[in-house]
């Protein structure tokens, strides 16, 4: 299986970035969408081997009582942010996809995340919203992935990744995928985001990345304070190269 690693967030200089890793997940995408130049730009700077991941803006995913709304750069009235989040079938969300798909079109994307925060339960109202989502959306040219944070049942979970094609995304310690033609794992750090991992960690994380049941790639991107020298020491542990 060809393991991919990295870090959410650049952990420093962009050309260094390109040097050491392989693979990034862009968090400003999710936040508030930078303008086509600036992803165009990380495109044509990156190695022509070098794949990005993002994350799906937040006004699709997370409600507007969400802290992460703080950063949005651009004004949405207090009818329109009713409007935002949870997979709604809303204008609001569906331009939030349009913008989403710009960058990941421009940066050749090899996956999109949606993550969703844990108050996206599994009621039929966001089930519903969810289903109706990726159908409308249908095929794309990257692999989409979906981060339930919430007590989602397993079954559940696998139904709809099998439905639309979804990788199910988890942080492998704490989680099992439920389905995915490929393996994407986010390692938040156990407990909070200051957990430096141990060696202890990255063996167990090895021994799940040889025990995982999925087709290649296997995108494991490291989400903690610690993420770029994390990423680097199991990417030593493999005996990974850029």
């Amino acid at each position: 299986m060809q393991s991919l690693i990295g870090c959410c967030g650049w952990a420093g200089a962009q050309a260094q970035y390109f040097s050491q890793f392989s693979v990034i997940e862009i968090q400003s995408t999710f936040y508030d969408p930078p303008a086509a130049k600036v992803a165009a730009r990380w495109r044509a700077l990156a190695p022509p081997d070098f794949e990005f991941c993002l994350k799906a803006w937040q006004l699709i995913t997370h409600p507007c009582s969400s802290p992460t709304y703080r950063r949005l750069r651009g004004f949405l009235s207090p009818e329109r942010r009713q409007m935002c989040g949870f997979f709604q079938d809303t204008g609001e969300v569906w331009e939030a996809w349009k913008r989403t798909l710009e960058i990941a079109e421009t940066v050749r994307a090899s996956v999109i995340l949606f993550q969703c925060p844990a108050s996206f339960k599994a009621t039929p109202g966001n089930i519903e919203n969810l289903s109706r989502f990726f159908q409308k959306i249908g095929p794309q040219p990257f692999r989409l992935a979906w981060e339930p944070r919430g007590p989602w049942p397993c079954q559940v979970v696998r139904d709809l990744c099998a439905e639309h094609k979804l990788i199910h995304c988890v942080d492998p310690l704490t989680d099992r995928s439920q389905y995915g033609d490929a393996v994407y794992w986010r390692l938040h750090g156990k407990g909070s985001y200051s957990y430096h991992y141990t060696e202890e960690d990255l063996a167990q994380l090895q021994r799940l990345l040889y025990k995982a049941q999925a087709e290649d790639p296997a995108y494991i991107l490291f989400n903690n304070v610690a993420m770029k020298s994390d990423a680097e020491r199991f990417m030593g542990l493999l005996g990974c190269r850029r």
